[in-house]
């Protein structure tokens, strides 16, 4: 095994370096899949049986496989998910399996190298055991992809040669999407305003309308002092500046509460014009 290791470190090592581009023995391939509001991204190499025996063959039982072939199988995940009933937090996780007739072992790392074997000693993230399905139909290519997608979960599958794992993935995010309902239909948020209004504002268009909105964020106590000053600025430019001196006052005293010297440089410029 450990010659093994030794050659095929080499081997990428010496590809790196290499001037001529050939085809890979394992062609590189990525899969995306959107379960429920989460997203995942696979990227792993595809080596072929070429009429061999792959499991208990090519590669021994109860030995460490890197789930593909070249580097260490990266897959993301945008948010939280459970595998087999445990939680994976989102993050970039790598792959190593540890294959049998029955059941395959499934170890989950955090992803910090592309090289599979300094994951060979760490201590996996998550830990699960898969049942081990056999196919009447070869698969030639190794293959990752996706089946049985709903709104709430997703089968992950693996399939090589006659032998085809199915991890079940689960995503809970009923609570975030209620939560995202009421919020929406409660209408724009502060942060809405005072985005539209910078934009109409910056682009010179419809300045009564930013102005509208840039004061449904300015009529509370806690506004903040760019806020403030983006109320005089617009003001300013709508011809009202006596409103504008009054209220580059305000966002002048926030702008000195905070230190920020570029806006008192603003405001006071404000009100000296």
């Amino acid at each position: 095994m450990k010659q093994i290791i030794l050659i095929t470190a080499l081997f990428v090592a010496m590809t790196a370096y290499a001037q001529l581009r050939l085809p890979a023995q394992s062609s590189s391939a990525s899969v995306k899949e959107t379960i429920g509001l989460t997203e995942v991204e696979i990227s792993y190499s595809r080596p072929s049986a070429k009429e061999r025996v792959i499991f208990g063959g090519l590669l021994p039982f109860n030995e460490f496989w890197r789930v593909g072939a070249n580097l260490a199988t990266k897959i993301t995940f945008s948010g939280d998910v459970l595998v087999d009933g445990k939680v994976l937090k989102k993050g970039s996780y790598s792959l190593l399996a540890k294959p049998n007739s029955k059941t395959w072992k499934l170890n989950w790392y955090t992803y910090t190298s592309s090289d599979w074997n300094d994951y060979v000693e760490a201590e996996p993230v998550l830990q699960v055991l898969v049942p081990a399905l056999h196919t009447d139909t070869a698969i030639e290519s190794f293959e990752i992809h996706f089946q049985n997608i709903t709104m709430e979960s997703a089968k992950l599958v693996l399939e090589w040669e006659r032998s085809r794992l199915e991890i079940l993935i689960l995503v809970d995010e009923k609570k975030q999407i209620a939560a995202d309902i009421i919020k929406t239909l409660a209408g724009p948020d502060i942060f809405d305003y005072y985005a539209a209004a910078l934009y109409l504002h910056e682009n010179q268009t419809e300045l009564a309308r930013a102005l509208e909105y840039i004061q449904k964020v300015t009529e509370s106590p806690k506004a903040l002092f760019f806020v403030v000053t983006r109320e005089a600025l617009i003001l300013q430019d709508l011809g009202k500046l006596k409103e504008a001196k009054k209220v580059a006052e305000r966002a002048l005293a926030l702008s000195q509460k905070v230190g920020n010297k570029d806006f008192i440089r603003m405001n006071l410029k404000i009100i000296n014009q």
